[in-house]
């Protein structure tokens, strides 16, 4: 069965092949020749040519109208999982007759669903169809197909054709973002004094009152920074503009993706991550983002697209996370003992009963056990464990 699959297939797409009409007919045709041949009755030769030439042209008129035509498809827009895709494709016909009984197929990624199908009754000669359709979403991902297959049986319907053509199409599906109201994790991150706050102090001091430049006076300046010595070398009235000390204690957040992962756990951990960078976002704090593949990551879009592009045990491409105060999003406990001083973590684990798993996580830093039976966003706006 799966050999006449495989070669009804090939037959469709590289020249045609017959619908249950056609080999009806064909067979009927054969029935009424082989009758004429064994009688010699001469109206039994007629009906089997008149049916031959019929077969004939529903062989040739199927291909000839797929010629002639292109196809063109718009950019996707990226959405959100949850959120339906947006997909536009132009079918152009650049003949000067009219293509009639289309079926066109788009062949979109297997992970993504099964192919969509729309038949167009009719194309105008020199004339354009748009077909917009939306797809459901149900996981976050960056998917990719590239083929858009035409078919049609015009028009007698005994054989169909099937041609492709390349329509190079990427969708970028989003992982949800968490409306947290409050996140203890990211909050809390900074509040203590570490090294490299001091440093910052330090700097904040020897750069205080430093001059970076000179200009001219302009009126409500402080008549304090007015340069007097300069002012009387030039002539005019100079003032000092002053080295502006600014430095913040990023919130850098460490998807351990180089890991391996229940799926379902890293899953939940790619959301974690989504919904403690916008809402650090949204506390106006800088936050970026570090995966295993790409290493440290800033802004929406770069940072959406990353965490819907990233899977559990990809390549370590990206080098290892700097050794700043972080956020450690993991499956593995014994991971929680290296990470840097003032770091924060995000635990899930196989560990079924949470008193073992507490008993198994020996590290000096502070944290949250995820339990998959309680919604993610109460337990990352729960109090962390000291």
């Amino acid at each position: 069965m799966e050999i006449i699959n495989r070669t009804t297939d090939w037959l469709e797409t590289h020249w045609v092949t017959p619908a249950y009409a056609g080999w009806l007919l064909a067979g009927v045709a054969i029935c009424f020749f082989a009758a004429a041949t064994n009688t010699m009755a001469g109206w039994l030769y007629v009906i089997s040519g008149i049916i031959f030439a019929l077969l004939g042209l529903a062989v040739v008129l199927p291909v000839r109208s797929l010629r002639n035509l292109s196809v063109r498809r718009h950019p996707l827009s990226p959405v959100t999982v949850g959120d339906q895709l947006s997909i536009e494709l132009e079918i152009e016909n650049h003949s000067l007759q009219p293509k009639t009984l289309l079926q066109v197929q788009d062949i979109l990624q297997s992970e993504l669903g099964e192919p969509v199908y729309v038949s167009i009754e009719t194309i105008e000669p020199q004339s354009t169809h748009h077909w917009v359709y939306f797809h459901p979403t149900q996981k976050r991902g960056v998917y990719r197909w590239y083929e858009v297959q035409l078919r049609t049986g015009t028009p007698l319907g005994l054989f169909w054709c099937r041609r492709s053509w390349q329509a190079p199409a990427m969708a970028i599906i989003y992982p949800t973002v968490l409306p947290l109201t409050q996140c203890p994790l990211v909050d809390e991150m900074g509040h203590k004094d570490s090294p490299q706050i001091y440093s910052d102090r330090r700097s904040q001091s020897a750069t205080e009152d430093l001059t970076k430049a000179l200009r001219p006076y302009r009126v409500g300046d402080p008549t304090r920074l007015i340069h007097w010595r300069s002012s009387a070398r030039y002539g005019e009235l100079l003032v000092r503009e002053l080295e502006v000390f600014t430095g913040s204690q990023d919130i850098i957040i460490c998807l351990d993706s180089g890991a391996s992962w229940n799926f379902d756990d890293f899953e939940s951990a790619v959301i974690a991550a989504a919904s403690m960078y916008f809402y650090a976002c949204s506390r106006q704090v800088n936050a970026k983002l570090w995966t295993a593949k790409t290493g440290l990551l800033h802004g929406n879009q770069v940072v959406l697209e990353a965490l819907a592009a990233t899977y559990a045990g990809e390549d370590a491409d990206g080098g290892d996370p700097p050794y700043l105060p972080s956020i450690w999003l993991t499956q593995n406990p014994a991971r929680l003992n290296s990470l840097p001083p003032n770091s924060r973590w995000v635990l899930w684990s196989s560990l079924t009963l949470k008193n073992d798993l507490t008993q198994a996580v020996n590290s000096s830093h502070s944290g949250i056990i995820i339990d998959n039976t309680q919604p993610l966003d109460r337990q990352l706006q729960q109090p962390i464990q000291k």
